[in-house]
């Protein structure tokens, strides 16, 4: 459990509520596996605009679960967001991608989900 995740700040914010934590947790499952592909099909497509929409809607999600990704989060967006013609940006989008997949099937593990 937390290997690929952690829930401390999830626990403050939801001030221990064990049902909002589960909440959360199913909300992380349904938000960020979607906004994972998004983000891999702009930078596969190099549609500026859309890698840089999905980075930034990631990035809380990224930081609220600490997966330890954030700055290379934002490395993406700013890849989308300041249109980095010419940067290859694929070994980020790698880290992150692997990042987010593991803690998609930790959290589905250990909330059951």
């Amino acid at each position: 459990m937390e290997q690929h995740y952690k829930l401390e700040r999830v626990r403050e914010l939801a001030d221990n509520d064990q049902d909002f934590i589960a909440t959360l947790a199913e909300a992380f499952i349904e938000e960020m596996g979607p906004d994972l592909e998004r983000l891999k099909q702009g930078v596969a497509d190099v549609n500026y605009q859309e890698t840089y929409q999905a980075a930034h809607k990631m990035k809380p999600t990224v930081d609220l679960f600490e997966l330890g990704v954030l700055d290379t989060l934002i490395e993406v967006q700013d890849w989308g967001k300041f249109t980095k013609e010419g940067e290859d940006i694929t070994a980020q989008l790698q880290i992150v991608a692997t990042a987010v997949e593991n803690a998609l099937a930790e959290i589905k593990e250990d909330f059951n989900l």
